[in-house]
């Protein structure tokens, strides 16, 4: 893939040009709408494009009246205390459940990520990739490898458009302000190849069930037009899920040297004893300061959509995405007061081998890039400044709860038989004893 490649294929599909020949073109073209438009009239059209105005009613039904964010506490505590104003502390906080994507620009390029190793997601690769190139006029880029798959190449239908697809590979080609959109068709681990693939600014994320679990993935494929439609007018829904910046600080690296491992991630990153027998001997810090040492098979430490991954199965409370939190989770600790944690999503931590540790230990980084943690080194983990927009299909709360029971059965049980009330009486009563309920039994038997 090269730029003289991509530059014909946007040409192909009627792409508007500036008065200079070029376009100036942002790293993703969707935003989250209220922090695009300032005023309520600039809300109702977009200057940029030719979408016209929006339908307002259709949104405004979509739209919850009351906030995600907790309410502004009271500054004043009782006749005397009160909050010292700070304005340097001052932040404006968006909630969540006002966030809803909007495009400045109409999107032209779209990145299709399908699930490995699975015959039952080509039909609809091809369907899909067929229609975007046919009768939505985009430029579609897949996976180097898509193209090598025998089952593909023996379906009529993609011999149509095989042509005119894009591809990239990974680790090689940067798809940095190259893809507006993203569709993912699978489970969960296409979403979080989407994540690894950008690791600085995420377009829109729009995630088919076509998996095993589909936790992270709300849209059903059966309609497919008329959701994808919906999404490119503007009527969509965000999740915001945050990400963790995890960089590896080597004992031997020089200072000012650039750290060889600094990655994104959206589960978690997971430090654990890897193949010896000893337990795990980790210092944990937070902000520079010692919290506690870890002994166990290791820890996980997670944003609250990795809550549902691995930290769950470890004991871990499910916390909702919007929710600004990381979670710390020991995997198998040697105590039983070890129960995991919730801190603050602004927070630095800090995981380090301690000094007397008879082990190294070994890191992965949403289940990929595993590497060993030696005695000096250490892990620094903090919340990122991009997270990945995944759009939802109802809303932030009933795509989440609707997940939780339709993937992980969330407190489902049989229910309890009600009391029959006439039977209850006739067979006992407040003045029955023990030894005449025996009785009874006796002339029962």
């Amino acid at each position: 893939m090269n730029e003289s490649d991509l530059s014909l294929a946007k040409a192909m599909v009627g792409m508007e040009l500036n008065s200079t020949g070029t376009r100036h073109r942002k790293s993703v073209v969707g935003r989250v709408q209220e922090k695009v438009f300032s005023s309520p009239t600039q809300r109702n059209k977009c200057e940029t494009c030719s979408c016209g105005e929006m339908d307002q009613q259709k949104a405004q039904d979509r739209r919850r009246t009351r906030s995600l964010n907790a309410p502004s506490p009271v500054q004043q505590f009782g006749p005397c205390g009160r909050i010292m104003k700070n304005s340097a502390m001052v932040m404006t906080i968006q909630d969540p459940a006002s966030q809803r994507l909007t495009w400045y620009k109409p999107p032209l390029t779209v990145l299709v990520i399908k699930k490995v190793r699975d015959a039952s997601v080509l039909p609809p690769f091809v369907q899909l990739v067929h229609w975007l190139i046919k009768e939505k006029n985009m430029v579609v880029f897949v996976e180097n490898s898509v193209m090598d798959d025998s089952m593909l190449q023996a379906n009529s239908s993609f011999q149509v458009v095989k042509d005119k697809l894009m591809t990239f590979q990974d680790g090689k080609d940067d798809l940095t302000d190259k893809i507006d959109f993203i569709i993912c068709l699978g489970g969960d681990g296409t979403l979080l190849y989407a994540s690894l693939l950008f690791q600085q600014s995420v377009p829109p994320v729009m995630a088919f069930h076509l998996g095993s679990l589909g936790f992270l993935t709300p849209f059903e494929f059966e309609n497919f037009q008329e959701q994808v439609t919906n999404v490119l007018e503007g009527y969509a829904a965000l999740t915001l899920r945050s990400r963790l910046r995890c960089i590896i600080m080597r004992k031997d690296d020089e200072k000012g040297h650039v750290p060889s491992t600094n990655l994104l991630v959206l589960n978690e990153v997971v430090i654990d004893r890897g193949p010896s027998p000893y337990l795990s001997n980790i210092d944990l810090y937070l902000d520079g300061k010692h919290i506690t040492s870890v002994q166990g098979d290791g820890l996980i430490v997670s944003t609250p959509t990795g809550s549902t991954a691995y930290a769950v199965a470890a004991g871990a409370s499910m916390i909702h995405p919007s929710v600004p939190a990381i979670m710390v989770t020991p995997i198998c600790p040697h105590s039983l007061s070890f129960r995991p944690i919730v801190v603050p999503a602004g927070v630095e931590l800090k995981i380090s081998v301690s000094p007397d540790s008879r082990n190294t230990s070994w890191v992965s980084f949403d289940g990929r890039n595993r590497q060993e943690l030696r005695h000096g080194d250490s892990l620094r983990v903090t919340t990122s400044i991009y997270p990945v927009p995944s759009i939802c299909a109802q809303d932030q709360i009933s795509d989440w709860f609707d997940s939780l029971a339709e993937c992980l059965h969330w407190n489902v049980r049989k229910r309890q038989k009600h009391l029959d009330e006439l039977s209850d009486l006739t067979q006992s009563s407040s003045n029955d004893t023990l030894d005449s309920l025996e009785q009874s039994e006796q002339i029962d038997s």
